[in-house]
């Protein structure tokens, strides 16, 4: 099996003596390359402290976390970012726009922090793809909440990092949008080949995925 990620015996712990709460578990994880990956489990039960954790916005108090075989938690600072930058794109539920910058402005803005050059075919056959190339001037204020998600995705998209990590990224949507960006979404990393690892309490989103994880007290209870 080609996996991209593997988690071993991972931790994270908050709080101490009777306020402890094990967000992650000693839990042990593989994720195979290029397929969709939903995590899902109750409020409480660790998934968005494992995404977290596998995207390196947070580090562990123990184990592994391989991407491509490189142990992420080997390197710290700079070295981390940089890797991150160049591995993993992040989609999160409340978009993360910035709001001075336009459509075109927001998705290249990962390009620039990693003095990646602009290729201006790419960034529009993105934009093509995700039906947002007419509003690519527009400020985020002027959009709806599934076009600005869909800026999102293509901001997640333009580096071409090997996996995408999405953390409820339709939550904030009607169910008719929620599925219009899932199919985009579910479209573009398959046409640019890459991994998506999804956290979602949604079960209609869970059952378009290749993989379904269920996570309970900071522990993987089931795979499917």
């Amino acid at each position: 099996m080609n996996n991209i990620v593997k988690v071993e015996n991972l931790v994270k712990c908050y709080g101490s003596g009777e306020n402890l709460v094990k967000a992650v578990d000693h839990t042990n994880l593989e994720i195979e390359r290029g397929k969709f990956t939903a995590i899902i489990g109750r409020s409480g039960s660790g998934k968005s402290t494992l995404l977290h954790l596998l995207g390196g916005l947070d580090r562990p108090d123990s184990g592994k976390v391989f991407i491509e075989d490189k142990d992420m938690y080997d390197l710290k600072g700079d070295d981390l970012a940089a890797f991150r930058r160049e591995k993993i794109g992040f989609i999160f539920q409340d978009y993360n726009l910035i709001p001075s910058l336009t459509v075109w402005e927001n998705v290249v803005l990962p390009l620039g922090l990693a003095e990646k050059k602009i290729r201006e075919e790419k960034v529009m056959d993105i934009l093509n793809k995700i039906g947002m190339k007419d509003k690519k001037d527009s400020l985020p204020a002027t959009l709806s909440g599934g076009q600005k998600q869909r800026c999102a995705i293509a901001r997640a998209l333009v580096s071409s990092p090997a996996i995408i990590l999405a953390d409820e990224p339709t939550g904030n949507l009607d169910s008719q949008t929620e599925l219009e960006v899932m199919d985009i979404l579910k479209k573009c990393v398959q046409d640019f080949g890459q991994t998506l690892i999804m956290i979602t309490h949604d079960e209609v989103i869970a059952q378009m995925a290749d993989v379904v994880i269920l996570i309970e007290d900071g522990k993987v209870v089931r795979k499917s």
